[in-house]
This record gives C-alpha cells, structure tokens and sequence, in this order.
C-alpha cells in the first residue's frame, strides 16, 4: 500500500520503526534512504501515474522512487511524513560517498546464488570479499561492496549466474531492519566488523563484458534467454527498453508498452511477455514493472476508446 499526501492517515505499525533504521543509515553511515512499503516497493506514489516524462525529482515533489533517497535526516523526515504505511526503507546505489554496488544473493526457487557466486569466484579467479552484509527475508544475502572509482555499474538479473542480480547506479538495496513480506532484513555483517569491501575487479569485468554481449546481441538478453521473438513491430520496442540509461527504465517501459497496446500488429500477451522480460532483465523490479504495463495497457484502452466515440 502506498500513500503520497502527509497527514492522510495515522502512521502504520511498522513506520516508526522503518523510519528510525532509514534515519540511522543516513546519520550513522551517510547512505542516501528513502521509505519503501511492505512489498519493498517505494511508499510514496509516483508523482506522475499518467506521464512518461522523464523527471528524477526536478518537479521539486515527492514520489520518484529511488531518486528520491537522501541522506539528509531532515528530508528523510519528511519522506516518511508523506509515507505513513512504511515498513523499511530503500538504500540508493551508485551515489556518493559509498558509491554502493549490491550484490542480491538469491536462495529460492531451487536456486542458490550464495554458492553460484562460490563457483563464479573459483572460476575467475577472485576472492569473495568481507565486506559488510545483509541477510534477506527468503534466506539469501546482500553483499555491499564499493564500486570503484564511482563507476557506473548496472542494474541486472542474473547475468553474473543464475540466483544473482546486481543493484548499481539507479538501482537500490532494502536496508536492514525493513520489513518484507516474508520477514524483516538483518545485518548478517555490520559495519563494526568491517568496512564495506571495493568489489572485486572481476566482478565488473564480467558484468561490463556480459551487458555488451546483452546490448550487442538482437534478440539476447543472457544466457538462454531469447527477445524478440515474434520480431516485426515488437522488436524494436523491446530494444528500446533494452537500451535504456539509469534513470529512464521505467518511463521507457511505459512508453513501449504504450506502443505495443495500441498497435494492432502486436498480441498484448506477447507484448507483455518480452517486455517484461527486458525490464526485469536491466534491474527494474517485476512487481512494479507489471504495473507499469498494465498502467499503459489501461492508456491504450482510454486512447482507443476516444479514437473510436
């Protein structure tokens, strides 16, 4: 549930926790929060449901997800004023002075990305490093790490290795103490233990080799996973997503989408599919990427529906 004006209702049972771990991030260690909702997923509703412009918080407003996240106590207070039905908080990568790069360790679905990143190190020759973690509610971790020289790293969805994905610039990672909604997230290694580790050179070899593979490659977005299939008029609008910069995933998504609904050449349940498959694979999460589908899908209706009265 999500909520964006202040004051609209009381504050829910989980907020004043979730608002005091997100204000201890930000004044204890200088990370950039913002509040998320119980499903982890921003708790302020965006401040433009029906645009595809691309605003990252120049309205001067609430409700840009990620963009919103601050270090700031004062502004993180305020952030959860307008959020009374918060249970955790957002943790922005990529952004200064951490430059965090997230690695989200999966063990679910008969996948264990503790042990692939075991067998990636093995094979690469690199070493998996200390450094600062948190174990997540399915059982998995989150591996903070450093990206070096502030570089850039990008959101992806197994393409390390199956049960692997990676937060970077534009991305974020749930901080410990929110509550998901299988359980809460907990340090499994605080900053009292160690620093948070630079990520291995490795590591973004890999990913930097793999994500040209991705982008260089019609009709590939990783290992085994095919795009664009049914090719015509949908192809280009998957490689559109596909190409996206950091902050424009989601407004791309909503533009192709768009697109797609409203052209008669495209079956909508395809259109879905491999769009779907191309967000979640640049790091742009599956729950609300299928809302932004279905948001455009409804848009497509309303155009259709006026074009034909």
């Amino acid at each position: 549930m999500t909520q964006s004006r202040p004051g609209d209702q009381r504050p829910g049972p989980f907020w004043a926790a979730a608002r005091a771990h997100a204000l201890s991030a930000a004044t204890l260690h200088g990370l950039a929060v913002f509040p998320l909702s119980r499903s982890k997923l921003p708790a302020i509703a965006t401040a433009h449901p029906e645009s595809s412009a691309t605003c990252t918080g120049q309205c001067g407003g609430p409700g840009h997800g990620v963009h919103d996240a601050t270090a700031d106590p004062a502004r993180v207070r305020e952030l959860f004023a307008a959020a009374p039905w918060a249970a955790g908080y957002g943790i922005a990568c990529g952004t200064a002075p951490h430059h965090l790069f997230g690695l989200d360790l999966d063990r679910k679905n008969s996948v264990d990305g503790v042990a692939a990143l075991s067998a990636l190190a093995a094979g690469h020759g690199f070493e998996v490093p200390r450094t600062v973690m948190v174990a997540t509610q399915s059982g998995g971790w989150h591996l903070w790490l450093r990206a070096p020289g502030g570089a850039k790293i990008p959101n992806t969805a197994g393409l390390l290795a199956p049960g692997i994905d990676t937060r970077g610039w534009g991305g974020y990672l749930v901080g410990p103490g929110s509550l998901g909604p299988k359980g809460r997230y907990r340090f499994a290694r605080t900053f009292r233990q160690c620093a948070i580790a630079e990520a291995p050179t490795a590591i973004i070899d890999l990913l930097t080799t793999r994500q040209a593979t991705v982008q260089g490659s019609p009709g590939l977005v990783g290992p085994g996973r095919a795009l664009g299939r049914s090719g015509g008029r949908l192809e280009p609008l998957v490689w559109f997503v596909l190409d996206c910069g950091p902050n424009d995933l989601n407004n791309r998504l909503y533009w192709a989408a768009r697109k797609a609904f409203e052209s008669d050449g495209i079956a909508p349940d395809t259109a879905t599919a491999e769009l779907l498959a191309a967000a979640v694979r640049c790091g742009h999460p599956e729950i609300p990427a299928r809302r932004t589908i279905a948001s455009a899908a409804k848009g497509a209706a309303r155009t259709r529906m006026e074009a034909a009265s």
